[in-house]
């Protein structure tokens, strides 16, 4: 959840961290589970921006992490449904499965041919350095006279 539209109001607001705004043209709800709210944090290191997700329960195997044309990283994944016994009397079922879909445009000094990914312990960490900025060259003037 975002807090750009509390800040104002319940007001359409564009939002560039909802993953509505970012869900693919076509796709309908019935795609993409509850479980597609998991939960991301983006941080800006002077290094590096950091994406960790919180994807528990899932293999390495079943989340896929993609640079899309337009510098949009995209992070799925599907949780499959357990295999069901006859025999089986389920009397609560609240743990989220289905497909996911998470997208976030990456900003001009993100470096899209480096990304690393790496998951542990229910967490998925997207590591994208950031362009070097160039520090301008200063040159001193010596004083005559």
């Amino acid at each position: 959840m975002s807090l750009i539209p509390s800040i104002f109001g319940n007001r359409s607001v564009f939002d560039p961290f909802s993953s509505d705004v970012w869900a693919p043209l076509g796709s309908s709800s019935n795609e993409v589970s509850t479980f597609a709210s998991a939960q991301v944090d983006w941080k800006e290191t002077p290094e590096a921006h950091v994406f960790k997700a919180d994807i528990p329960g899932l293999r390495k195997e079943e989340v896929k992490v993609e640079v899309e044309e337009g510098r949009v990283l995209q992070i799925s994944g599907e949780r499959s449904i357990e295999k069901e016994d006859k025999n089986d009397k389920w009397h609560r079922v609240e743990r989220g499965r289905g497909k996911f879909l998470r997208r976030f445009r990456l900003p001009e000094n993100a470096k899209i041919d480096q990304v690393k990914a790496s998951m542990e312990n229910g967490v998925l960490t997207v590591t994208v350095p950031k362009v070097e900025e160039k520090k301008p060259e200063v040159k001193s003037i010596q004083i005559t006279g």
